[in-house]
């Protein structure tokens, strides 16, 4: 590598830091015909369901851009050390730090230099030449440039496992404030163009087994919070609006980290504090994989998501009249919005009950979080607490169990629950 290439490398890496839309693919793209790498599940910068700590090489194409938004490091106003790549430097990166084991794929993003067309272009010429000349693999996820082409879109789609197009901003007022330059219709475009496409290409593979894959990982979006004064209730909602309008695999939600003094931006002194983005996580899991709906969440009484507790616990005693379920009885619907109680427990809860009535004992074995249940649930033993326990003081009980604050002080090692 040479000495120049080193230097954008440290720069164009630096500088992507702030994205943080690059966790599992989902892809399983296979290996043909004696080509390099294998997607599997669970590619990202963490650690895989099964253990597997993974990586990508992820970089800007360029951090140079001709948008001047407020809360963005590469705005074309702050001074800043520009640097570009060109298409087969990024080529030749991703190959040789793949040889060497040092990444199982790619995630690539970009500043916009000239125009979104331009700019994307070369990003899908990127993939093309990885999959085409290389036959690499592994897993690309190429971050969309708003405004591009839908001939350029669907080129994209056919090489990258994963699109995402940040929508930026959760308002279009706040988008106009910090980005006037950006079009919220920009974004919506191109989001659309792939969902649809990709029920397109699914449709069309039940007919002919040779139809090209087109973004098997689907696509995602990132928001920046805390930038503007948007509540938590006008994020999820947008989130929400996302998820069933564009069938989208994941919303992030990237706290604000303050990198200039425009005064645009809100009287910010520190960055978004991580447990607002953990809260948000949370949330987000309960309505995708349990049921709730946004508005039994965050509504107007309620715009604010709980710091202390999380969000299920935070409904939960807010609607203490639903409770006590008999575990032995309920549905697996209810079960789930039992605090204490993850996805898997629930599951195994239905399961292990069709052979015996379940007690203390059983669920703590099962992985049940008991200091927490206990409040809400009444299996086949002696009931642990008084059911006349009010909100508060059930609230007191759990905090004192688990800390002053919710983990305040070890905020690296904040859970979804």
């Amino acid at each position: 590598m040479s000495d120049r290439v080193r230097e954008k490398l440290q720069i164009l890496a630096d500088a992507a830091k702030y994205d943080v839309s690059c966790s599992s693919s989902g892809s399983n793209r296979k290996n043909h015909n004696k080509g390099l790498g294998d997607t599997g599940s669970g590619i990202c910068h963490t650690f895989t369901e099964d253990g597997r700590c993974v990586s990508l090489l992820k970089i800007l194409f360029t951090n140079v851009c001709i948008y001047d938004c407020a809360y963005c490091v590469t705005r074309k106003s702050n001074d800043i050390q520009r640097a570009a790549f060109t298409v087969q430097e990024v080529v030749d990166l991703t190959m040789n730090f793949y040889r060497r084991n040092y990444i199982e794929g790619l995630f690539l993003s970009s500043g916009i230099f000239k125009n979104a067309d331009y700019t994307m272009e070369r990003l899908v010429q990127v993939a093309k030449k990885l999959r085409t000349e290389h036959k690499f693999n592994g897993y690309i996820h190429l971050k969309s440039i708003p405004g591009a082409s839908d001939e350029l879109m669907h080129e994209a789609g056919l090489y990258a496992d994963r699109l995402s197009i940040n929508i930026e901003m959760p308002t279009e007022n706040g988008l106009k404030l910090l980005a006037p330059d950006k079009n919220r219709k920009d974004m919506i475009q191109p989001m659309n163009y792939i969902k649809n496409e990709i029920i397109l290409h699914k449709e069309e593979k039940k007919i002919f087994k040779k139809t090209p894959i087109f973004t098997p990982a689907g696509q995602s979006t990132q928001m920046i919070i805390g930038a503007t004064k948007e509540t938590d209730k006008d994020i999820m909602y947008t989130a929400s609006s996302l998820y069933k309008g564009f069938n989208l695999k994941r919303v992030y939600y990237s706290g604000y980290v303050p990198i200039s003094n425009d005064t645009r931006l809100p009287g910010l002194g520190t960055a978004v504090p991580m447990v607002r983005e953990n809260r948000l996580y949370q949330t987000d899991w309960l309505m995708r994989f349990y049921g709730f709906n946004i508005q039994e969440l965050l509504n107007d009484a309620n715009p604010h998501l709980d710091l202390d507790i999380d969000p299920k616990l935070s409904w939960a005693l807010r609607n203490l009249n639903q409770f006590p379920i008999d575990i032995n009885k309920a549905d697996l619907q209810l079960i789930l919005r039992v605090p204490g109680i993850g996805l898997k427990s629930a599951q195994k809860i239905v399961g292990a009950r069709k052979f015996q009535q379940l007690n203390w004992e059983h669920l703590k074995k099962i992985g049940v979080a008991i200091n927490r249940a206990k409040y809400f649930i009444s299996c086949n033993s002696r009931q642990h607490e008084r059911r006349d326990l009010t909100e508060m003081k059930i609230k007191q009980f759990i905090l004192a169990g688990s800390g002053s604050k919710y983990l305040k002080n070890n905020p690296q090692q904040l859970v979804l629950f």
